[in-house]
C-alpha cells in the first residue's frame, strides 16, 4: 500500500496462520476467477491510465481496485470498452453505481418483462444500474476507448448466497426498483434537503450543490440516491485556498477527483499524517476508521464524487453521520481549531508554491463563534 500502513497490527506467522481459513471469502475468490489483476485502491494517482487487462467475461478491458474490507463490504473496478465495440449483457442481484471517465456511449436497460430503455452518456456522467436489470454498454466513438469507474455491493451479495448462478441468472424482475419506465433515466430528481433523488446526472462535474458550512471552509455538497439502492454517493466541492475539516468513518468511500489540484493528508489516530497528492481522475479509499483530509492548493474549485456502502457512515441516535459531527461532541471530525498546527503551515507552504495564500480566515472565524475557544 504504501508506508503509512507501518501501524497495520501485524503479528507473527503462527498467529496469522489461525485465522489463514477465514482471510478468503467467496467474493474474493470470484475476483480472482475473473482472470484481471488486482490492485490497491488505497491511492490511484490516475483512473484514466492504471492499466487493464482483457476481461473475457464482459468483453472490455478491466482491473479490480480492492480496499482494506473488499472482502465483505463494497468494492470497486475500472472497465474500458473499446472503440465501436459494446460490452456483454449483464444483469446481477448486487448493486452498482458508475462514473465515467473518457469517452461517450450509450447504456440499454431491460427486464425480462420486455421493457427497454436507452440513454446516453459522456465523461462526467453519473449513473446506477437498477437491481438485477439486464444492461448492455455501448462505446459512441469509433475512434476512442470509453472508460468508466464502478462500485458494487458484489462482496455483501456474493458472499451470503456463495452462488454464482443465482447471483448473475436469477430472472427475478424487481419492479420497485425498475418497471421500464420510459424517464428513468431523465436528467433531472427531487431535491430534498442535501438529497437528490435522481437515477442519471448527465454532467456532474458541473452539477449545482447545496451549502454544507459544516464541512468547514464554505464548502458545498449534494448527496444521491440512485435507482432505489442501499448505496449511497456525494459530491463535495471547495474553494480556492481552503481545506476540509478532518474526519473519519469507516471503509470503502472511494474518493475519485474530478476537478482541481491539491493534496490529501491520511493516518490512523496516534500516527503522523501521510500526504497524497490528487488532480482530476485521482481516487483515494482512506481505511477503516483513519483520518483524512482535503486541500485545494489550486486556482479553482476542487470537487470529488464519493462512491460508497451506507455502512461507511457511523452515525449518531438523530442518524446523523458521526464524521460530520466535532469530536467535541463525540463525534468524528477534527475542528480546525483543534487540528495539528502542522496543518495550516504545510497548507500555506503548498499554496506559496504557487503564488497562492490561504483563504481560510473566515471559517476560522465562524468556526470560533459556533463552537467557542477550545475548552
Amino acid at each position: 500500500m504504501s508506508k503509512a500502513t507501518a501501524k497495520d497490527a501485524l503479528v507473527s506467522e503462527d498467529l496469522a496462520k489461525k485465522f489463514a481459513s477465514e482471510k478468503e471469502t467467496p467474493y474474493t475468490r470470484w475476483v480472482r476467477s475473473e482472470g484481471l489483476d488486482i490492485i490497491n485502491s488505497f491511492y490511484v494517482p490516475d483512473l484514466h491510465t492504471v492499466e487493464l487487462k482483457p476481461w473475457a467475461r464482459r468483453g472490455g478491458r478491466g482491473v479490480f481496485l480492492n480496499h482494506d474490507a473488499s472482502r465483505t463490504s463494497n468494492d470497486c473496478y475500472v472497465c474500458e470498452i473499446p472503440p465501436g465495440k459494446e460490452l456483454a449483457p449483464q444483469h446481477q442481484l448486487y448493486e452498482e453505481m458508475i462514473y465515467v471517465l473518457d469517452g461517450r456511449g450509450s447504456t440499454t436497460v431491460w427486464n425480462e418483462a420486455g421493457k427497454r430503455i436507452t440513454f446516453e452518456w459522456k465523461a462526467g456522467a453519473l449513473f446506477a444500474i437498477p437491481l438485477n436489470a439486464w444492461h448492455q454498454h455501448f462505446n459512441g466513438s469509433g475512434i476512442e476507448p470509453a472508460r468508466y469507474v464502478a462500485v458494487t455491493n458484489a462482496p455483501v451479495i456474493i458472499n451470503a448466497f456463495g452462488d454464482l448462478e443465482f447471483v448473475f441468472n436469477s430472472r427475478y424482475d424487481f419492479t420497485d426498483r425498475f418497471s421500464g419506465e420510459p424517464d428513468y433515466f431523465a436528467n433531472r430528481g427531487e431535491q430534498r434537503g442535501l438529497l437528490l433523488d435522481t437515477n442519471f446526472v448527465a454532467d456532474a462535474v458541473n452539477l449545482p450543490l447545496v451549502s454544507a458550512k459544516e464541512r468547514g471552509a464554505g464548502g458545498s455538497h449534494i448527496r444521491f440516491s440512485m435507482a432505489k439502492g442501499h448505496m449511497n454517493s456525494h459530491i463535495s466541492q471547495f474553494g480556492v485556498g481552503r481545506y476540509k475539516k478532518a474526519h473519519a468513518h469507516g471503509s470503502g468511500a472511494h474518493v475519485i477527483i474530478m476537478s482541481g489540484e491539491g493534496y490529501s493528508l491520511m493516518w490512523p489516530e496516534g500516527a503522523e499524517p501521510e500526504r497524497y497528492e490528487w488532480t482530476e481522475g485521482s481516487m483515494i479509499v482512506p481505511p477503516n476508521l483513519w483520518y483524512h483530509q482535503h486541500f485545494n492548493t489550486g486556482t479553482t474549485p476542487a470537487r470529488y464524487l464519493a462512491f460508497k456502502a451506507e455502512g461507511v457512515a457511523i452515525r449518531n441516535a438523530q442518524g446523523v453521520p458521526k464524521a460530520w459531527i466535532s469530536k467535541r461532541l463525540g463525534g468524528d471530525q477534527i475542528d480546525y481549531a483543534d487540528e495539528s498546527p502542522k496543518v495550516r503551515q504545510l497548507f500555506s507552504d503548498a499554496l506559496a508554491k504557487r503564488g497562492l495564500t490561504p483563504r481560510m480566515d473566515d471559517a476560522y472565524a465562524a468556526e470560533l463563534e459556533e463552537l467557542g475557544a477550545q475548552p
